[in-house]
């Protein structure tokens, strides 16, 4: 079989445009119209112009990530601080009790107290510094409202205003003592605020 006689399964078929046909006349058409109008320095204002938009975007995307890490961690040391605010709270109960529990015995009859009764005072008393080493160790702290301290309404709750030797507006007498954990205030301290000396 000559080269000429080939199967028609294994012609090749090629398809050239012709130069004036329709098909190629719309390509050249399309290639002016890309190249027309467009003048490189154009071009090469809109790319850099896309490239100062993404620039950006990467810059408000990376901004907003560091935002969110800040404040996660924020978040998470908050935790750590705060964790126990409520369990905390309910222990301020105990502390009260142990409080009035000493305050029960006035100091002129601890003398007379038998043996038995100074081991047990002395191990309430024991128990209360233990609880508020404890509490400390985790956040918890009273509240100054000693006598003679100055007066805070964010630390402090006035229930009344009595004369006394200490200064007007400070703390002349404490009913109640008052805890914060980190800058949070757990209970505010239950006082009375001095009116000054008594005429």
């Amino acid at each position: 079989m000559s080269q000429d006689q080939k199967r028609p399964e294994e012609a090749v078929e090629t398809e050239t445009l012709d130069a004036g046909s329709p098909e190629s006349e719309a390509l050249e058409e399309a290639a002016k119209a890309d190249n027309e109008g467009v003048s490189d320095e154009t071009r090469i204002a809109e790319l850099e112009g896309e490239v100062a938009a993404l620039k950006d975007q990467v810059l408000r995307a990376h901004a907003e990530m560091e935002n969110i890490r800040k404040r996660a961690g924020r978040e998470v040391a908050d935790a750590r601080v705060y964790a126990v605010e409520k369990f905390a709270g309910d222990l301020l109960s105990v502390s009260d009790n142990l409080a009035r529990a000493l305050a029960a015995l006035p100091d002129d009859e601890r003398a007379q107290l038998t043996e038995a009764g100074e081991n047990l005072l002395g191990g309430i008393e024991m128990t209360q510094k233990e609880l508020h080493t404890k509490l400390a160790k985790h956040g918890v702290v009273a509240i100054d409202a000693e006598p003679g301290a100055t007066f805070d309404p964010n630390m402090h709750e006035a229930v009344s205003q009595i004369p006394s030797e200490h200064p007007s507006g400070t703390i002349a007498q404490t009913f109640q003592n008052g805890w914060k954990i980190g800058d949070r205030v757990l209970r505010a301290a239950m006082v009375a605020v001095s009116a000054g000396q008594p005429s």
